[in-house]
């Protein structure tokens, strides 16, 4: 018989260590492909999104024609809203026409056409302005209009003179007049802000359109899932964990919670319409319908996750209570709960970041589409008035033709994974913050 030493290494052991040599190797590939994956992702949502946070400008002076805007000189604001967008777009052609002929540019396009380099949202813009200022109606004032949705694509690269061949929006002797204003300075791009606080645009506006509204929409979704959500999803987990008898009755429910956390959204989206707007009657397109549909699709999420943060508490806890005299509901509050709260938390913001980015519930209960302009008022028109959600916004924009809107359903993604980002990093700063060690 021969006799092997434990120093020198044996076929065996050989073929074992190159063995989990190569498993180390596939797990480190694995992290790599994922991490490689991840990155493109990010490179591309960022390369394409960041372009809509720069919008192009136009500077432009515009006189206040007091013939025009006030043809009775008494600064009267209810004969001054009378005169509609309309009657400022000659205002617009004027004020470009002369920007043109300072400047020193030759170019034989009319007034109509230089104006049609603006955003069909200026006129708007501007009688805002003057229904504001009305003592400024004679004057002289330099505003900053939003470039059509052409120029600004022509000078981020998305327009090209070959493409615009067939195109009835723009042409070439168009792009001469913005390489000249370019030069003159009177054409830049600068930060939009306003696609961060602005509202849903039209198909004729692109440039104009903003994720601001949409973001208080999903704003008032998540409080309605917060308030709802939390204190339903605690109660029935403390229940289950804690009170309820272990037999048929509570496996039965059990195996539902789990069964109901993998159901696809989009179910919970049909039950929203059947339930919340065909029985119920509550509006379309409502940010409380979009809470309650949420709730109901975040709850299995929040008791599952609770219940492995009530479990995690050490019997000895429950025990050391109850020998001392406490009741099982003072054991349960005022010594397992406390030390469940970070996992609860964190299972909380969790779900809340999962309701965030649902889109499919939403589009059946009707938060889709060119609906709110203006941010609500009262938190009753917060929850009841027709709104869109920050998913939905960006299915809206994805889904049009113009390549305006498409910059801006990825600069969208990007604002929503901040969002998304955010929450996580809250979760994470509480579970450390609020963690306990037995």
């Amino acid at each position: 018989m021969t006799k092997s030493s434990l120093l020198v290494q044996d076929a065996r052991t050989a073929k074992r260590n190159r063995a989990e040599t190569r498993f180390k190797a596939y797990g480190m590939a694995a992290i790599a492909v994922g991490l490689l994956m991840l990155v493109i992702l990010l490179v591309t949502i960022i390369g394409r999104g960041t372009g809509a946070f720069q919008q192009t400008f136009v500077t432009l002076p515009v006189t206040l024609t007091e013939g025009k805007l006030d043809k009775k000189g008494n600064r009267d604001l209810a004969d001054i809203k009378k005169v509609s967008t309309f009657g400022y777009a000659p205002l617009l052609k004027d004020a470009f026409e002369a920007k043109v002929a300072e400047a020193g540019i030759e170019t034989a396009l009319k007034s109509k056409a230089m104006a049609g380099l603006l955003s069909k949202d200026a006129a708007a813009e501007l009688r805002n302005y003057v229904l504001a200022n009305v003592d400024q109606i004679g004057d002289t004032v330099e505003f900053e209009f939003l470039a059509s949705g052409r120029v600004d694509g022509y000078l981020k690269g998305r327009v090209t003179r070959e493409s615009i061949a067939n195109d009835k929006n723009i042409n070439a002797a168009q792009l001469d007049l913005v390489d000249a204003l370019v030069a003159d300075g009177s054409i830049a791009k600068k930060f939009n802000l306003a696609f961060i606080t602005g509202a849903d645009a039209s198909d004729a506006r692109p440039e104009a359109a903003g994720m601001g509204v949409s973001m208080i929409g999903s704003l008032f979704m998540m409080l309605v899932v917060l308030a709802l959500a939390l204190p339903i999803g605690v109660a029935a987990s403390i229940y289950l964990e804690e009170f309820a008898p272990k037999n048929w009755i509570t496996d039965i429910i059990e195996v539902n919670i789990s069964n109901l956390a993998a159901v696809p959204s989009i179910v919970f989206g049909i039950l929203g319409l059947a339930v919340f707007i065909n029985y119920m009657h509550l509006p379309n397109s409502a940010p409380l319908v979009g809470g309650l549909v949420l709730t109901l699709m975040t709850l299995p999420t929040i008791i599952i996750s609770t219940r492995a943060s009530l479990k995690s508490v050490p019997p000895s806890i429950r025990d050391a209570a109850l020998g001392v005299g406490a009741s099982k509901m003072q054991s349960v509050f005022h010594h397992v709960l406390p030390l469940a709260a970070p996992g609860i938390l964190t299972g909380t913001i969790i779900g809340l970041a999962q309701a965030l980015g649902e889109t499919a519930p939403l589009l059946l209960i009707g938060m889709v589409g060119f609906i709110a302009s203006n941010a609500p008022e009262t938190l009753a028109d917060g929850l009841m008035a027709p709104n869109s959600a920050m998913p939905a916004q960006i299915y809206e924009w994805a889904k049009r033709a113009d390549p305006a809107f498409y910059e801006r359903a990825w600069g969208g993604i990007i604002i929503l994974l901040v969002f998304l980002i955010t929450m996580n990093a809250i979760a994470v700063l509480l579970r450390r913050r609020f963690e306990r060690r037995w």
